[in-house]
């Protein structure tokens, strides 16, 4: 009779319609169960899933149908973030609207991620460029601004021309824009930010309660961008006289250095820059040097690899102690949003000014040295950066320098002109995006009332979607006098909306939240969902969201937590983070630019979305890069194929068992007892390797040990009841442990296994340590330390049972023919080794 050959087209699209239909993997927060809330980063959609997508959702599948079978309510859902820039050149590039681009898009990204057969509750699916979501944030916008967490400000900015809007320093590479390569601009606007500093060191705080539960890097990643640096604020004098301006505020770390400040460095866009040059000389040279630093990469700057460049001001600092007159130079390497938008120059005690001062032949002072030596300042080759004791530093003279920074802090304070600080390197986060597809702003301009909200009642402000975007990009917004014009809330007169849309990363701040209650209209969470749900138990996404993604998460989490949307007591937003490896190809990172994308359609026609997921999965360990191999998908393809032919094979030797169901008394033949041994382990293993490590390539590769072992004891097994319920247990236990993984083909063979109920139904199968315990153990022989072959010993042997077992053996004999024996050593269930001479 011809084997009915397995075709994984029909049966992947039999099990999906099925899983749509029965609403299979909807849930609910009113369950007595356990809670599991797994969730991979939601995608922007682009239109289609590319391999890193697809490795993504298929290690999240994997959790949440795992979770589930182990007795979890498991939340698993879907969305898109659907706003942002991309969407908006790509709608002009092609002459379409960016709403209809957008649309089209997810309907196609959703097709393709049922094709693969992912457990997501679809009822939940969220698109962040709808009313019914923004209209949230509108609000948390509104009551942040009430609570003085949102505010406006002038500030320099990357700009990119070609784009018409700013960018964050991140997306800006070796100074061009990195959307489309246009050389970037500094540009003063007055833009919004949402005041994350506020919120500092809660952020740095809360980190330790991740150690452990997301990777080291991360959070040293998060530690650094948030920056924590303890010292003092110091004022400088001026010189010159500048209305309103008493003097120039410093931070540094090393305050007990203060006395060996030789020159001052601003930030080429320091405010007062204009009013310090004024009348000077060589203004004009100044000037075209501001020009240029400010279109550097920002970034770059900040480099310890750049080359550090200054000019004079034709201006002088007083110093606070001193009274000396101190040059202000221009560097650089200081940026006007990083602290004060100037720092302090001592040459002697720090490599950066060290350099600068050799450079532009500017004075070193020393005033640390180390105990009993003098350092020469004309002769050092470096920066003395280490500690030891003041000198030349007036009253301070002999006091170590630890006990120096905290005795300058207070006399700072003392005199008015410092005081101890902590500084964070965590800028506020600037939202403002001069684009059209985003989120309206809901802020209003009125002549009488200034800058006021929008009521709550009038939100959501619409996003106008009758526009037509311009071709160079700029926003249509200012040109729609139904958008712009409105009413004042607070004195009813005329006034303009705010044109600026927020940044995207505002939308991906809380939609892990909004799935919890994602149809609810009347608030954005449900309290008692929000409470059951959050937070998130795992969260899965690349590493390329380490800093800016996960903080803002983080942020809006305690701000939302602060103002009652959220429990009192969640601090933090993801408990547990997985950052996946890329999928590569030809060891590099897939891009159509490269011609070397693998389409996942594609392969899926030719071997099923089963396949694909496996391959993926196996490849390499879920936080590692793996390359993408067309032997590694044919192998994948050929282990799905043996698994069908086995049972097609077996089928009339295959009873309806769940997994692990053969008992101690069916397994009665030394065959049978091994099977079910290997059975037992292979349970052990998986769930150990899924569960807790998420090391889905080794679990499978027991699982394939499963499958060999079975096609290897199925000729030595009879067809007796014990021995078929041996086997078709060990059948069970391999579709039941590969449903999260190949979730339709094992659904197939439950099914033609006689079972009623899905295999997704069923619950994870547990162990016994009895039936892993071996009969038999091979037993290494040496002699001197050589080995000589191998023996079976009874699993109870004693040290005397298997010394004889190892003397009696012909080839140990063979080695020990004219030797005397002298020492037989035995390490119990492993070896014996015969010393002899």
């Amino acid at each position: 009779m011809t084997q009915e050959r397995y075709n994984p087209q029909a049966i992947e699209e039999k099990w999906q319609a099925r899983w749509q239909a029965e609403n299979s993997f909807a849930c609910s927060h009113e369950s007595s169960k356990p809670k599991y809330y797994v969730l991979e980063m939601f995608p922007y959609p682009s239109g289609n899933i590319h391999m890193g997508h697809v490795r993504n959702y298929s290690i999240g599948d994997v959790v949440a149908r795992s979770k589930r079978m182990q007795g979890f309510n498991v939340l698993h859902p879907m969305g898109w973030d659907a706003f942002g820039l991309p969407a908006e050149n790509a709608a002009i590039k092609n002459n379409t609207h960016p709403a209809e681009w957008t649309y089209a898009n997810i309907r196609n990204m959703r097709a393709q991620q049922k094709r693969l057969g992912y457990s997501y509750d679809w009822s939940r699916e969220i698109a962040t460029c709808r009313p019914e979501y923004y209209r949230w944030e509108q609000m948390f916008f509104v009551r942040m601004f009430e609570k003085g967490l949102v505010y406006r400000k002038k500030a320099p900015q990357n700009w990119c021309p070609s784009c018409h809007t700013v960018l964050a320093n991140e997306q800006v590479i070796d100074g061009l824009c990195w959307r489309c390569d246009s050389r970037v601009e500094q540009k003063d606007l007055t833009q919004w930010f949402l005041k994350i500093t506020a919120y500092g060191d809660e952020l740095l705080d809360d980190l330790n309660k991740l150690e452990g539960d997301w990777p080291d890097r991360v959070i040293a990643m998060q530690r650094n961008w948030i920056g924590k640096s303890t010292g003092a604020a110091i004022t400088f004098g001026l010189e010159k006289e500048i209305e309103g301006v008493e003097g120039i505020d410093v931070f540094t770390t090393r305050p007990d250095t203060v006395f060996g400040v030789t020159f001052m460095t601003l930030a080429p866009e320091h405010p007062l820059v204009e009013k310090l040059i004024a009348d000077y000389p060589n203004a004009e040279e100044v000037r075209a040097f501001v020009e240029r630093i400010r279109n550097m990469d920002r970034l770059d700057r900040q480099s310890d690899g750049v080359e550090k460049e200054g000019i004079f001001t034709g201006a002088y600092a007083i110093h606070p102690f001193t009274g000396q007159r101190v040059p202000l130079w221009l560097g650089n390497f200081v940026l006007a949003d990083y602290g004060t938008g100037a720092v302090m120059g001592v040459p002697a005690h720090d490599q950066r000014d060290f350099e600068f001062a050799r450079k532009y032949a500017l004075p070193l002072r020393v005033v640390i040295s180390p105990a009993g030596e003098e350092l020469d300042a004309e002769s050092m080759t470096e920066a003395f950066t280490a500690g030891g004791v003041m000198v030349n530093s007036g009253s301070f003279d002999g006091m170590p320098n630890e006990d120096g920074k905290k005795a300058v802090a207070r006399s700072l304070e003392k005199e008015g002109k410092g005081k101890a600080t902590v500084q964070f390197r965590l800028r506020d986060w600037n939202i403002s995006r001069q684009r059209y597809w985003g989120s309206p702003i809901p802020m209003i301009y009125c002549d009488s009332c200034g800058v006021v909200p929008e009521k709550e009642e009038n939100l959501p402000v619409l996003l106008p979607l009758d526009v037509k975007t311009h071709s160079d990009g700029r926003s249509p917004l200012a040109d729609t006098p139904s958008f712009v014009n409105c009413t004042c809330p607070k004195c009813g007169g005329a006034a303009r909306r705010e044109t600026d849309t927020m940044d995207t990363f505002v939308e991906s701040s809380w939609y892990f939240a909004r799935y919890t209650s994602a149809r609810d209209t009347e608030a954005p969470f449900d309290t008692d969902a929000i409470k059951y749900w959050l937070p998130v138990d795992q969260y899965i996404g690349g590493v390329e969201h380490a800093i800016l993604h996960l903080l803002y998460s983080r942020f809006f989490t305690k701000v939302l937590r602060d103002m009652g949307f959220f429990p009192a007591d969640l601090a933090e937003p993801f408990q547990n983070l997985l950052t996946q490896g890329m999928v590569l190809k030809d060891g590099g990172k897939m891009s159509k630019s490269k011609g070397n994308v693998v389409d996942p359609t594609t392969m899926i026609q030719k071997y099923g979305a089963d396949t694909v997921r496996l391959f993926c999965l196996f490849a390499a360990p879920a936080e590692r890069d793996f390359d993408w191999s067309d032997s590694g998908i044919e192998g994948a393809s050929r282990f799905i194929g043996r698994v069908w032919r086995l049972f097609m094979e077996e089928q009339e030797r295959l009873l309806p068992l769940t997994a692990c169901a053969a008992t101690d008394q069916d397994a009665a033949s030394p065959e049978a007892r091994d099977l079910r041994r290997r059975e037992h382990l292979t349970v052990k293993k998986v769930r150990e390797d899924m569960s807790d490590r998420f090391q889905f390539n080794t679990a499978i590769a027991a699982v394939m040990e499963l499958v060999n072992a079975m096609y290897l004891s199925r000729e030595k097994l009879s067809m007796s009841e014990a021995d078929r319920r041996v086997f078709s247990s060990a059948m069970s236990t391999a579709i039941t442990l590969l449903a999260p993984i190949i979730p339709h083909i094992c659904e197939e063979l439950w099914q033609r296994l006689g079972h009623k109920t899905t295999v997704s139904e069923e619950l994870w199968p547990e162990w016994s340590e009895a039936a892993m315990a071996q009969d038999m153990l091979t037993v290494a022989l040496q002699v001197n330390g050589k080995l000589r072959g191998t023996v079976e010993v009874p699993a109870q042997a004693d040290k005397a049972a298997m010394e004889a077992a190892a003397l009696a053996d012909s080839s140990v004999q063979r080695h020990l023919a004219g030797l005397t024996v002298r020492k037989v050593v035995v390490v119990p269930g492993k070896l014996v080794n015969i010393v002899a001479n």
